[in-house]
């Protein structure tokens, strides 16, 4: 199924859950309750506490999908719900993380990402990939909140710079730089794996 079909599709099944189709809504709930598992699992860390998050915001998204107009994808409304039901939640428990939205950037596209870095081009690279794979994997874990979810929505989910600035609730310029020094953190770690000096580009 290609992207177009997709958003066809969803159009579709939202308009029947507008009209009051449960089982169009329950399709919905389908496709995009396991990517928006992962997105709040990112905030928030306890399982059972991010299934109900999941419930809840499906719940609340399909009070609300009446009020759906079709001015953003279908999944990005939804992730912004689930975004702010997981909000909610930290905020009750006192646990509010800071959020930055006042940083702007030069457009960062041309920048290499970790996913470039793997190459099967001797024979220790199947280890080196790995080792590679887990300092990414624990560089993102160890990331603050806010570029930790920019950059996993870019290169987990693979939205668009568009897309994360309605999900995050920030300007675009907000969106690339955090997606930017998220890509450095993650640099200087996998640097020494490369056998790459600090400062120098790879």
């Amino acid at each position: 199924m290609n992207i177009a079909n997709g958003k066809l599709i969803d159009e579709q099944l939202v308009m029947l859950s507008q009209l009051g189709d449960a089982h169009a809504f329950g399709l919905l709930v389908e496709k995009y309750q396991n990517k928006l598992y992962r997105v709040i699992l990112r905030i928030i860390k306890n399982q059972s506490i991010v299934e109900d998050l999941v419930q809840e915001s499906f719940i609340k998204a399909y009070r609300s999908i009446a009020n759906f107009r079709g001015d953003s994808a279908f999944y990005t409304w939804l992730y912004k719900i689930g975004l702010n039901t997981a909000r909610s939640y930290l905020y009750d428990k006192k646990h509010s993380p800071q959020i930055d939205c006042s940083i702007e950037s030069e457009d960062l596209d041309n920048l290499s990402t970790a996913s470039n870095l793997y190459s099967p081009e001797t024979p220790e690279s199947e280890l080196s990939n790995k080792q590679i794979a887990k300092t990414v994997n624990d560089s993102i874990e160890a990331l603050p909140s806010e570029l930790k979810l920019a950059i996993t929505l870019r290169e987990i989910d693979g939205l668009s710079y568009e897309q994360i600035s309605l999900t995050m609730d920030c300007p675009i310029g907000t969106t690339r730089s955090r997606i930017f020094r998220a890509r450095n953190i993650i640099s200087e770690k996998i640097k020494p794996l490369l056998n790459v000096k600090q400062g120098q580009r790879w």
